[in-house]
């Protein structure tokens, strides 16, 4: 017998008007217990891109949340807490570590007066395991397809701030270009 997971992830949907298709992926939640809502998209794209299991991902996530001071702009509900159901506060120290640590390489496609470069389309995002940061959200995008429990494309409009690459990506071992454009045709 499958599992909801296994259901959805058996029937993809695809925006033809944007090339865009999407499964529904909780990366593991609900076999791993969790039930309800959260603000928990760090560790489930990280789950889902990564392929490791969600408890273990959400452990490590809420170790380091718990090990961080709280800072004057931060959430009481986040910080000092044994939680990731509240949100990640990624550009810690302790994150980027944990992320070197899966092996993965941030790219950012965006800069400061840049504006928005990469769309959350298969057809601007490269090949292979990504963790996806989007406005107020991160996704997992797997060989062009988005697994998350929505869609967070908004119809290929949504702008990527950047991505992790995760091991097992082809042809993004080393290479890092200095910043990601989609060149035009031709």
């Amino acid at each position: 017998m499958l599992t909801p997971r296994e259901r959805s992830l058996a029937k993809a949907k695809a925006d033809p008007d944007h090339g865009t298709t999407w499964l529904w992926d909780d990366g593991g939640r609900h076999e791993a217990g969790f039930d309800g809502i959260a603000g928990d998209c760090v560790a489930r794209s990280i789950a889902i891109a990564s392929g490791r299991p969600y408890a273990e991902v959400y452990q490590r996530l809420a170790q380091g949340n718990a090990a961080q001071r709280r800072g004057k702009r931060e959430k009481v509900a986040r910080a000092g807490k044994v939680t990731a159901s509240h949100g990640i506060c990624v550009k810690r120290k302790w994150f980027r570590e944990y992320m070197d640590d899966l092996g993965a390489r941030w790219l950012s496609t965006m800069g400061i007066g840049t504006g928005c470069k990469v769309h959350l389309t298969p057809s601007e995002l490269p090949a292979g395991r990504l963790v996806v940061a989007v406005s107020n959200h991160y996704t997992a995008v797997i060989d062009g397809v988005i697994r998350d429990i929505h869609n967070p494309s908004r119809g290929g409009t949504r702008c990527v701030y950047g991505y992790w690459i995760l091991p097992g990506t082809p042809g993004k071992k080393a290479a890092r270009p200095p910043f990601a454009v989609k060149l035009p045709k031709g």
